[in-house]
């Protein structure tokens, strides 16, 4: 159903006894860790790469909690090798897009 979030993971992480709980959680992480990563390209481009690392380390446990690990990867790839991660965040952005679709979605789903 999903190409890089997973239900499942939400549910393991959030539980599903308290929808409301969920949604606020989901919605808190578009608002906050999926928001900071989109605006990593303005970093990039003033090469401030230690806002770069704070932002990729803070998301890293998100994308477990919404089961995005290949996303995560990509965040550990980031931090691991700062100054040669520019290609790996336009694939990084790619995925923040899905993502931001799937979550939208999930959350029409949560009743």
């Amino acid at each position: 159903m999903y190409q890089i979030i997973s239900e499942q993971s939400i549910y393991q992480y959030f539980g599903d006894d308290d929808p409301d709980m969920t949604k606020e959680m989901i919605q808190i992480i578009l608002d906050t860790n999926i928001k900071d990563l989109k605006e990593l390209n303005e970093f990039y481009k003033i090469k401030d790469f230690d806002t770069i690392k704070r932002r990729c380390h803070k998301a890293k446990p998100t994308m477990s909690y919404i089961g995005a690990l290949k996303t995560r990867k990509l965040l550990e790839e980031i931090d691991g090798n700062l100054k040669d991660s520019s290609e790996i965040n336009n694939t990084l952005q790619k995925h923040l897009d899905v993502i931001i679709e799937e979550l939208n979605e999930f959350l029409e789903t949560i009743k």
